[in-house]
């Protein structure tokens, strides 16, 4: 019985999976990023994934920070924060992100801060709509492996 609890879960998981590809949401370098995951870190993906969450939440409250100083000019330094969610997001294949992320830029290389502003209120909703899906796609994991009755060792 354990097992077909497992087998739902990772039917859950793989349809989960597919409607964020097929929407565009994440890319294979996500695949690439789960082969890495084992027996002997099994939380990896979540990990790095977690660490790419808070740091993207650091540099979109900076970009919100410097789009709403009134007397705002640094579109470089806003740039430079885009570079870097960009680069995270290319790296666990957060595609959508990144897509808007490129669009966010190509405002700021024209100092269009309405631009600006439009971009991160799409960058703001499309990192959420990630963050909540990939969210779910771990509790389902966990799920998954609680019903499979794996158990890894603890860490301490």
């Amino acid at each position: 019985m354990l097992g077909l609890g497992a087998d739902r879960l990772r039917a859950d998981m793989n349809r989960l999976l597919a409607f964020l590809f097929h929407q565009g949401i994440l890319d294979e370098q996500f695949l690439q990023l789960q082969q890495l995951q084992d027996e002997s870190s099994p939380n990896f993906v979540s990990e790095v994934v977690n660490i790419y969450f808070h740091e993207s939440e650091k540099l979109l409250r900076n970009l919100r920070s410097l789009l709403m100083d009134r007397e705002f000019s640094d579109y470089k330094k806003m740039r430079i924060h885009l570079n870097q969610l960009m680069g995270s997001s290319s790296s666990i294949g957060a595609k959508r992100v990144r897509n808007v992320c490129v669009a966010f830029r190509a405002a700021s290389e024209q100092n269009n801060r309405a631009g600006c502003l439009r971009a991160l209120e799409v960058l703001e909703h499309e990192y959420c709509f990630l963050k909540n899906k990939l969210h779910e796609l771990f509790q389902i994991e966990q799920q998954r492996v609680l019903a499979a009755g794996v158990r890894y060792p603890m860490q301490n």
